[in-house]
């Protein structure tokens, strides 16, 4: 519940520590931010433009898609990493959570623990609101201050999401890891070239690691592959929940699919890289 993670949060305008009173959450400086009834608290400042939210559509076909456990294989492995690196009660911060599917999954693994799942998508805000007892959550841009205390976090977790350094580093405790979760270059295989997906950086890792340097170190990196057998209608909710879903036509999406076999099996790829805070 929100509540429970009200005590790692500042206002987003003053940086000051951020109180709940009577469903708001408000700051000593008198700056007020109400709560959604679904849960959630909207921390983006007035004149932030959450242009690259992601829309209801895309919100449903991640968690329909992630519900029915095609992704399992990496979401186990990351909540069993995270929970080896948890010593006791504290806060897991997920960076770009989308429906706190991730984050859920993590908390079932650390008992005392309490999550905050940060992403810009109220559509999505509204549902990682309610995927776990110990679940907060808060619509912010992960490319702007987020809304946390400096050190409050003993884990930041980024899943397919943006990479805002000099924030995790900030908001993570002194000794905390970052964890951060892409797709290898083999993720979907055929399936890239066949219907027109965005293809995958070969380079990605590389750029990750680049893009972290001066605030972060690698520090151990695994890959899990893993094979769904997916419907034609699967496919489509998994192109639907990504990028790719403004970049390939329903329509065209539609015909390249009937050249296919139903169902395929599609190969899974992903790499799970622990990164240390540098001083």
């Amino acid at each position: 519940m929100l509540v429970d993670v009200v005590p790692y949060l500042v206002c987003p305008v003053c940086g000051a520590d951020l109180a709940m009173t009577e469903g708001r959450l408000h700051c000593p400086s008198g700056h007020a931010f109400d709560v959604a009834r679904q849960g959630y608290a909207n921390l983006l400042p007035g004149n932030a433009r959450p242009g690259t939210a992601d829309t209801p559509e895309m919100v449903r076909a991640r968690a329909a898609f992630l519900g029915a456990g095609h992704f399992a294989p990496i979401v186990e492995r990351l909540a069993r990493t995270v929970a080896r690196s948890m010593n006791g009660p504290g806060c897991v911060v997920d960076a770009g959570a989308g429906t706190g599917y991730y984050l859920s999954r993590i908390l079932d693994r650390t008992p005392g623990v309490v999550g905050l799942a940060v992403d810009i998508s109220k559509h999505a805000a509204r549902r990682a609101a309610k995927a776990h007892p110990r679940a907060g959550a808060v619509v912010a841009d992960l490319w702007r201050p987020l809304p946390v205390r400096g050190g409050a976090a003993d884990v930041v977790v980024n899943v397919f999401a943006p990479r805002n350094a000099a924030e995790f580093h900030r908001v993570l405790r002194p000794d905390g890891p970052l964890f951060a979760v892409t797709p290898s270059s083999g993720h979907l295989g055929p399936l890239v070239e066949a219907l027109g997906l965005i293809s995958i950086d070969e380079r990605k890792i590389e750029r990750t690691d680049a893009a972290l340097a001066g605030y972060f170190k690698p520090d151990g990196r695994e890959r899990v592959d893993a094979e769904a057998v997916l419907t034609h209608d699967e496919i489509t909710t998994l192109v639907g929940m990504g990028p790719s879903a403004h970049h390939v036509p329903e329509e065209a999406l539609r015909e390249r699919l009937e050249r296919l076999p139903d169902p395929l099996p599609v190969p899974l790829s992903f790499v799970l890289s622990a990164y240390r805070r540098l001083e």
